[in-house]
């Protein structure tokens, strides 16, 4: 057993990490199952076979682990195929090649996938989860929710977070015995802690508290204590995915230049490298962004397998009981990561003229809540009935849930419905 302590620097060989592999041992019924998988994991890994189950009871699939099934289920859900259409930072219809809620949850599944494999994690549970973390954006991405929230401020508010589990646990509805998809309470667990640990001291309840006590999960998700290390695989993907592919969109969209980021903490040493006689603008930019993803994958690798050997415990409730993230940037290459977001925020998401498209987009979600809740026979068939069956703050949570359902064009086509005027978002 190592005997590195969490945020020490000791260099973690292959023969201990061979080891932390090998150590584990597997339940009755995981060596049928490891057939399913690539490579074997290592003690600390969440283990499909042992998952602690489902709200609803459900016979195993003679086919795929549980975490498997859970991540299938996700790719098939209603919801998971209206990320097509909602924004990252460009609107849809600005160009075909701009990220979407989609292309980046799968650009953030592949990268939390390839974290696990090279960490011995289970890869399923990693990518369900980081396919499954968005699921409860609104339309126009950070804009409709910055809209909702202000809303619903009176009626308990809004978090895209928990809008992601209640979406699984309560809003998909396809299954003959229960709503939701019934997805593991590992998966679940992953996705209510996308942001770290729920339960803060002295801090009030949060929107996602009152979700998962809602939802009746409040004793099976750990709220205390860290996520599974697939769930902070998919975390940290989530960053690693967006600072380098919104700063591709930025550049393409001409709202930065290569020559901007000389300074720029990580991408700025990739653009000084770049064999720029050799290459065409759309050839530097691909280099720039490829660079930056395998950097920031490299460090993250070698600082999480530093701190997964400092553990007090191989196993999962080491994981969760650990004093800070085992998956995790180096100090020096975190301050570069957040040297980047520093700068995307200034110069991409606070550009004029995104600014201008996302300032009308909240107001078409502001505008479609306001009508919504004036006039709730506005709704289709079962929404209305639901909002029309009690009072404000209950239909307040069916309108919500309608509108975060939107795409961007449904609700610019709902906008155009209702209103007379409906801004262009151009």
């Amino acid at each position: 057993m190592p005997t590195a302590k969490i945020g020490s620097r000791p260099v973690l060989s292959n023969a201990v990490f061979s080891m932390a592999i090998g150590r584990q041992t597997p339940p009755p019924g995981a060596r049928e199952a490891q057939s399913r998988r690539e490579r074997p994991l290592a003690s600390y890994a969440a283990v499909a076979e042992a998952s602690a189950g489902r709200l609803h009871s459900e016979p195993a699939c003679p086919m795929r682990t549980p975490f498997q099934r859970d991540r299938d289920r996700i790719v098939h859900a209603t919801a998971f195929r209206r990320l097509t259409y909602k924004t990252q930072v460009f609107v849809f219809h600005e160009g075909d090649h701009y990220r979407t809620r989609l292309t980046h949850s799968l650009e953030v599944a592949q990268i939390a996938r390839a974290m696990a494999r090279m960490l011995g994690l289970d890869e399923d549970l990693a990518e369900a989860l980081a396919l499954a973390h968005d699921l409860g954006h609104p339309p126009f991405g950070h804009a409709g929710e910055r809209a909702l929230a202000a809303a619903t401020a009176s009626f308990g508010g809004f978090d895209h977070n928990a809008q992601s589990l209640r979406v699984v646990t309560r809003l998909e509805r396809k299954y003959a015995s229960f709503d939701g998809l019934n997805l593991c309470y590992e998966t679940l667990e992953g996705l209510a802690k996308h942001n770290g640990p729920v339960l803060r001291r002295g801090g009030p309840i949060s929107v996602l508290q009152r979700e998962i006590e809602a939802t009746g999960l409040t004793q099976w998700l750990h709220l205390a204590q860290f996520a599974p290390g697939e769930a902070q695989c998919a975390a940290l993907a989530d960053d690693i995915a967006y600072n380098a592919h919104d700063l591709d969109d930025g550049l393409r969209a001409g709202l930065i230049r290569l020559e901007d980021l000389a300074a720029v903490p990580l991408a700025g040493g990739f653009v000084a490298t770049l064999p720029r006689a050799a290459l065409d603008q759309q050839r530097a930019i691909y280099e720039v962004h490829r660079r930056i993803i395998s950097a920031l994958i490299e460090d993250a690798v070698c600082e999480s397998r530093e701190r997964l050997a400092g553990l007090a415990e191989w196993s999962l409730a080491g994981v969760r009981g650990a004093s800070m993230p085992v998956i995790a940037h180096s100090q020096a290459r975190g301050i570069e990561a957040q040297g980047l977001k520093n700068f995307l925020f200034a110069n991409v998401y606070r550009h004029p003229r995104v600014m201008a498209v996302m300032a009308d987009a909240e107001q078409v979600v502001r505008d479609l809540f306001e009508r919504y809740m004036a006039n709730p026979a506005e709704l289709p068939g079962s929404w209305r009935a639901a909002a029309e069956a009690d009072g404000p703050s209950p239909r307040a949570a069916v309108v919500a849930d309608f509108v975060a359902g939107m795409t961007d064009r449904y609700a610019l086509g709902e906008h155009r419905r209702l209103f007379d005027a409906t801004p262009d978002l151009r």
